[in-house]
C-alpha cells in the first residue's frame, strides 16, 4: 500500500524506519520529512498544518493510509478531512484529540469517571486575582499548566507563590503561550516514577506497547526547564505486569468508554504519561499521538509488521497480534542547539552521523536540514542518538548510546548524561 507519515521530527523519523520495513508496504511518503526520512521513502514539502495540500496529495497518490505524528493537525481535524474523502488515518478525530488540546477537558472526563489523575483546579484569563488567592492558600510545590498545547513547555513546577504567580502571569499577563494559555489548569504535585504508555486502539479494543520513560527537564537530575523531552529508554522496570494491568483496567479501559459515551470514539495512539504513586499509577496527561522521544524506543521494540498494526486500527478493527515485544532494550539520547529550549541558532555542521550508524545504533533526525551538500542544525532538539539492543540490558544500552554521541559534534551541542539511570539504581538496588 502507499503510506503517507506526516511530520518532520525524530518520532517521524521513527515511524518511517519502522514502517519501511514492512512487506506491505508499496511506496511511502514522509510530509514533510527531514534528511534521516528522506533515505526511508520519498519527502514530500508539504507543511503539517496544509490539512488541503495534504489531502490533495494524498487523493492524486492512492494514498492508503496516513499516518500523522504531531498533535496539532490532529487537534485541527485533519483526520476528519481525510476520513470524509476516503483515506484512512491513523489519529483520533477532531472531538477525540481533545484529549490532550484541552487539559480542562480531559481532567474533568477523568473525574467523572474515576480516572486516578492529580486534584486539580481550573482557571480562565479573567480569572487572574482569583487564582492568585487560590495560589496564596494551598501547599507547594503545585503544577501549573497552560490549557492547550505549548510544544510541552506549558507546564510549571512551581515551588513556591513567587514562582506559581510568574507561571500564571505567563499565560494570562504575557500571553506567552497565545490562546493556549487563555485557560489554566493547577495541579498538586505528583510524586513518584514517570512512565510513559501508548495504548494502540481502534477504539474499543486496544495492545499496551513497551513501557517507557521520558526525561522532560532540560539538565541532569531533571534541573532546569521543561522540554519536548532530552531523551528516553525502553523498557521501563518501574512498570511490571501488575502495574500493566492497572493501567489497562483503571485507565486506559474506562477512558475509551468514556470516550465513546461522548460520540468521540478514540481511535489511535493513546499516549498516558503517568505518575506511578504509592498509591498506584495515576494520569499527568493524555496525548493524542505517539510520544516523542519514547516512539525512538519503543518501535525498536516490536517485532512483526508496525504498518498491519496501524492500518487494521485505522480500519477500526485493530490485529493485536500484528507485533510483539522482542525482548530487547533501548535508550535515546537528544543531542539539542544551545540555548535550548529557550533561543537558539540554527545552521550549525553536523559531523559524525556516518560513524556511529551500524544494527545497534540509530540516529533519528529530528531537528536537521541540508545546506551545501552538509547536514546542519535546523532545530532545537537535533537528533536523537538511539541505541537498540537484542537483550534487557539498560545498562549496556546506555553505553553503547553514550559512547556514540561522543563521535557525534556540532557547535553548541548539549545533552544529558544521566539517561537510564533512574532504571539503572532501581536494578542495582
Amino acid at each position: 500500500m502507499n503510506v503517507a507519515v506526516i511530520g518532520s521530527g525524530g518520532r517521524e523519523h521513527a515511524i518511517a524506519l519502522s514502517v519501511s520495513k514492512s512487506k506491505l508496504l508499496n511506496k511511502l511518503f514522509i510530509l514533510p520529512g527531514n534528511p534521516g526520512t528522506g533515505k526511508l521513502g520519498t519527502n514530500v514539502h508539504i507543511d503539517v498544518n496544509d490539512s488541503p495540500g495534504i489531502l490533495n496529495f494524498c487523493l492524486s497518490n492512492s494514498i492508503e493510509l496516513v499516518i500523522v505524528g504531531p498533535e496539532q493537525p490532529l487537534i485541527e481535524g485533519i483526520s476528519d478531512l481525510l476520513r470524509k474523502n476516503g483515506i484512512k488515518v491513523f489519529g483520533p478525530s477532531k472531538e477525540a484529540a481533545r484529549l490532550e488540546g484541552e487539559k480542562s477537558f480531559a481532567k474533568d472526563l477523568m473525574k467523572e469517571y474515576g480516572i486516578p489523575t492529580a486534584a486539580y483546579e481550573i482557571f480562565y484569563k479573567n480569572d487572574f486575582e482569583k487564582s492568585l488567592n487560590y495560589l496564596r492558600n494551598i501547599e507547594y510545590p503545585v503544577v501549573i499548566k497552560a490549557d492547550g498545547i505549548a510544544a510541552g513547555k506549558g507546564v510549571v513546577i512551581a515551588e513556591n507563590y513567587q514562582s506559581a504567580k510568574s507561571a500564571v502571569e505567563e499565560c494570562f499577563v504575557k500571553n506567552s503561550f497565545g490562546i493556549a494559555g487563555e485557560k489554566i489548569v493547577i495541579e498538586e504535585y505528583m510524586t513518584g516514577q514517570e512512565a510513559s504508555i501508548f495504548a494502540i486502539t481502534d477504539g474499543s479494543d486496544f495492545i499496551l506497547l513497551p513501557a517507557a520513560q521520558d526525561h522532560k527537564r532540560i539538565f541532569d537530575g531533571d534541573k532546569g526547564k521543561n522540554t519536548g523531552g532530552m531523551g528516553a529508554y525502553a523498557p521501563t522496570p518501574f512498570v511490571d505486569d501488575e502495574i500493566l494491568s492497572q493501567i489497562s483496567q483503571k485507565i486506559v479501559i474506562p477512558t475509551l468508554k468514556a470516550m465513546r459515551d461522548k460520540s468521540a470514539n478514540y481511535s489511535g495512539c493513546l499516549y498516558c504519561g503517568l505518575m506511578l504513586t504509592h498509591e498506584g499509577p495515576k494520569v499527568v496527561e493524555f496525548n493524542c499521538r505517539f510520544g516523542d522521544p519514547e516512539t525512538q524506543v519503543v518501535l525498536p521494540l516490536l517485532d512483526g509488521d508496525i504498518l498491519g498494526l496501524l492500518y487494521t486500527t485505522a480500519k477500526g478493527k485493530i490485529n493485536k497480534n500484528a507485533v510483539w515485544y522482542n525482548g530487547g532494550s533501548s535508550a535515546c539520547v537528544v543531542a539539542a542547539s544551545a540555548g535550548y529550549p529557550d533561543k537558539y541558532e540554527k545552521g550549525k555542521v553536523i559531523s559524525g552521523i556516518d560513524n556511529v550508524e551500524n544494527d545497534e545504533l540509530l540516529v533519528y533526525h529530528a531537528g536537521t536540514s541540508i545546506k551545501d551538500g552538509e547536514i546542519v542544525t535546523n532545530g532545537g532538539r537535533v537528533l536523537g542518538i538511539t541505541s537498540v539492543i537484542k537483550e534487557n540490558n539498560l545498562k549496556l544500552a546506555k553505553q553503547k548510546c553514550y559512547d556514540a554521541i561522543s563521535k557525534i559534534y556540532f557547535d553548541g551541542m548539549q545533552y544529558r548524561k544521566d539517561i537510564c539511570d533512574k532504571a539503572l539504581n532501581l536494578i542495582n538496588k
